[in-house]
């Protein structure tokens, strides 16, 4: 590559006359042309507010993106090509829009360089306050004064994991070493540099260089360098991870292989209904499970309210001998009804249902149905012996093996592949059921 003189392209500053920014982007120019790192391999990330406007003044790469966002964009482009140099330049705004992020990418330690252009409010939209306005300041939203604490944006990031951290202000002397000595460092690192937006809050606080260092000091922060560790780099430490498990399946630790046989022809969906805390979520994962050991496609979705363990729970499971391309449930096959608590999920259900479809109901809610499916009702004295936090996968287990889809051996197997404290019990129950479905169900 030949020599650089500037990464800076012919595009004017469109900065305010006297704004700091200027000062920070000359800084990172003379800083690059010392490390002469070849523009392809630097991305300039960037989001919204004045700062925004930085990565087209550069010939390197540049991604920008939405207010906040700019450290998840950093991120990714970081763990996806960790050969990069990836420059983060952020705002106080987008700090505080994006503060999750900000704490995240230091608790990775991920490989970004970030400078925040810290200039104390939101300069591009009219001056107003941020989370790092210094208390009793005025902007265009506190003219009174700003009655909050500001946010140590520094300390933030150095008591959550960054492993290079100064504040100073744009003013600095020693700016372009901090810069060089940031953008070399491997991990996170992040610059704290506060500036002056002579349109809005310069103006309004009369506040010039000298006054931005007391205003760090009387807020309490400390300046220079607040924290320096070393700590092995984000994308580093997942390829570390990942290197042995390259060709390794990521969920399909224990997979499920093909031992009993199925006698269906075309998809067939199943809807259980029924109480919270009945394991409703348990009879549809034994039946997708069964589904599965027998050489079927299948999904499961399942419903519940915020509440966990009142109200309704729902398990949707769609059973195919072909391959499952949409796996939403418009209209049910079969439609277990066992609980007065999941009826308004489940009666315009069954009123859709045709005369080949099935529907097993308990005995309270018989009389409410309107539905021209084949209905069962279920004899709840047969249960007697079963447990009642079984007895929803038993119904169902017995219904799936009367209407023939699964074979009853691959029931009572799906049932042992639950957590082995009640998988016992749950087999015990599909045992018990099928040995009373003669009388299990009413027509």
């Amino acid at each position: 590559m030949t020599e650089l003189t500037t990464y800076r392209n012919a595009r004017a500053y469109g900065f305010c006359p006297g704004c700091s920014h200027r000062l920070v982007l000359e800084a990172l120019d003379r800083v690059l042309i010392r490390l002469q790192w070849d523009p392809a391999d630097i991305v300039i990330v960037t989001d919204i507010g004045c700062v925004g406007l930085s990565d087209q003044y550069f010939v390197t790469s540049g991604f920008h993106g939405l207010h906040g966002r700019s450290l998840t964009y950093a991120t990714g482009i970081k763990l996806a090509r960790p050969d990069l140099h990836v420059i983060n330049l952020i705002g106080d705004g987008g700090c505080g829009i994006g503060c999750a992020h900000l704490v995240s990418a230091a608790r990775r330690n991920i490989g970004v360089t970030t400078i925040v252009f810290n200039n104390l409010n939101f300069g591009m939209t009219g001056g107003e306050h941020s989370v790092t306005t210094p208390t009793d300041q005025k902007t265009a939203t506190t003219p009174w004064g700003n009655t909050e604490v500001p946010l140590d944006i520094a300390q933030t990031v150095a008591v959550n994991g960054a492993t290079y951290v100064w504040r100073g202000t744009a003013f600095d002397p020693g700016l372009d070493e901090q810069l060089e000595i940031a953008l070399t460092h491997d991990g996170f690192a992040l610059l704290d540099v506060w500036e002056l937006c002579v349109a809005y809050y310069a103006a309004a606080n009369r506040v010039g260089p000298k006054e931005l260092r007391a205003m760090i000091d009387r807020s309490g922060f400390a300046s220079g360098v607040i924290k320096k560790a070393d700590r092995v780099e984000g994308s580093t430490a997942l390829r570390a991870v990942w290197q042995g498990l390259v060709g390794e399946p990521v969920h399909l630790a224990n997979p499920l292989e093909t031992t009993y046989s199925h006698s269906l022809d075309c998809p067939r969906a199943i809807v259980i209904a029924g109480a919270a805390g009945a394991r409703v979520r348990t009879a549809g994962h034994v039946i997708s499970t069964a589904a599965t050991l027998s050489g079927l496609w299948t999904t499961q979705r399942d419903d519940y309210p915020v509440t966990v363990r009142s109200g309704h729970s729902m398990s949707y499971v769609l059973v195919s001998p072909e391959p499952i391309h949409f796996t939403g449930i418009s209209q049910a096959d079969v439609l277990f009804v066992l609980s007065e608590d999941s009826w308004g999920k489940t009666a315009a259900v069954s009123g859709l249902m045709r005369e080949d479809q099935w529907v097993f109901v308990v005995p309270e809610l018989v009389d409410r149905l309107t539905t021209k499916a084949q209905v069962r009702v279920l004899r709840l004295n047969a249960l007697k012996g079963i447990a009642a936090a079984g007895r929803s996968l038993a119904v169902v287990a017995a219904g799936i093996v009367v209407l023939g889809f699964l074979s009853p051996e691959s029931l009572i197997a799906a049932a042992g592949q639950l957590n082995p404290e009640y998988a016992q019990a749950n087999q015990a129950a599909v045992r018990k059921a099928f040995a009373v479905t003669d009388v299990l169900f009413e027509a």
